[in-house]
């Protein structure tokens, strides 16, 4: 499979979730940053072959690299705009901090796999992504320094909302999150806080996420 058949496949889901996503279609730029992102690069050699297949991939020590639907979508749920600092916790492979770095100033990602953590900033860096920081540290907890921040993903799945991550969220900004238990049913959400600090939730759709690790998912 190509990246331009998985982007027509990318299309064609939008289409077939519109009445959960409320979406005909995923912003122009969004899409424009999928076709540029190289995911051969981010997957293990021996997955190389399906790197282009819409679907997850394992990519070592119990993780996985998101299926590019869900990337596509999670992405175009923030609303980037080209100057915002964006927070991502669980850089994986480093696909979806890619993705964001086409499309805003600065992201700061957060890896708690230490392994994972080294080998997505060397990727990054040798790819020419230089707006991506990557710092090894649990996810939970965000990144406080560099907030507040214009909207934060997360990709994994938490148990609950973490209030640290909404702390560090500015008022009018977003956060999409899936929220549900391993091996349980998750929801895709996004979290909106407005200019007084009430956080109103939103569900998505269904989805099917690794476990936001940490001393404070419990």
């Amino acid at each position: 499979m190509t990246a331009a058949t998985l982007l027509r496949e990318i299309e064609a889901e939008v289409k077939y979730t519109r009445e959960l996503t409320g979406k005909d279609a995923l912003d122009a730029r969004v899409l424009r940053a999928m076709a540029a992102v190289p995911r051969h690069e981010f997957v293990p050699e021996e997955s190389r072959e399906r790197a282009y297949y819409n679907g997850p991939l394992p990519i070592g020590y119990g993780q996985t690299i998101s299926q590019p639907f869900v990337v596509a979508l999670m992405t175009d749920l923030l609303d980037p705009q080209p100057e915002d600092v964006m927070l991502e916790i669980g850089t994986g492979s480093g696909y979806q901090a890619a993705i964001l770095a086409q499309l805003v100033r600065q992201v700061y990602s957060v890896e708690i796999v230490a392994a994972l953590a080294q080998q997505s900033a060397q990727r990054l860096q040798r790819l020419g992504y230089a707006n991506v920081a990557v710092r090894h540290a649990d996810g939970y907890l965000g990144w406080a320094e560099h907030g507040p921040y214009d909207g934060i993903i997360v990709t994994a799945a938490a148990p609950h909302i973490p209030q640290p991550l909404l702390d560090q969220l500015k008022p009018g900004a977003r956060l999409v999150i899936p929220v549900g238990l391993p091996h349980a049913y998750q929801e895709l959400m996004v979290v909106e806080k407005d200019a007084h600090h009430n956080v109103n939730t939103r569900t998505i759709l269904g989805v099917a996420f690794v476990p936001l690790t940490g001393a404070h998912t419990a």
